[in-house]
């Protein structure tokens, strides 16, 4: 159970891997030197850590929204797109995660659970994945998407 400005987080680990915490740090130990435990080692420190980062700075995830009409509003809490469907499509933020629409072409994706802010970002983008034809769609901040030429004549 990690506790911190932003909220309250929990993860169930492995019995092997012993968690302690002394003078402000939380160590995680192995029982041995094998394979297994090592690589139980390593997702313990990594989720502890995670969870730590969340509940003091928090996660967001940024998308972008590209093409001639496509855009994003807020309905209360919830994230209504445009995306060039004959409907609008509207996303229910789950608990712990919020929406932030700064511009219409870009959506943030914030909470304290990384898994769970990369579960709804994944969701969100997959209403729309960018095409290769004329890189319409929804995409990560950043994200590369490869062109394709498309018909010769």
């Amino acid at each position: 159970m990690v506790n911190g400005p932003l909220g309250e987080l929990s993860q169930q680990v492995p019995e092997r891997m012993k968690v302690e915490e002394g003078d402000g740090q939380l160590v995680v130990t192995r029982p041995t030197e094998r394979g297994e435990d090592r690589a139980l080692h390593g997702l313990t420190r990594s989720l502890v850590a995670n969870m730590v980062e969340g509940v003091t700075k928090g996660f967001s995830k940024t998308l972008e929204i590209q093409g001639v009409g496509y855009r994003a509003a807020l309905r209360g809490t919830d994230l209504e797109l445009n995306v060039g469907f004959s409907h609008s499509v509207v996303k229910k933020a789950p608990q712990g995660i919020t929406f932030e629409v700064p511009a219409p072409n870009q959506v943030i994706v914030k909470g304290i659970d990384k898994q769970k802010v990369g579960q709804v970002a994944a969701e969100v983008r997959a209403v729309r994945p960018p095409e290769p034809y004329k890189g319409k769609g929804i995409r990560y901040e950043g994200e590369y998407v490869r062109r394709k030429v498309g018909k010769r004549a």
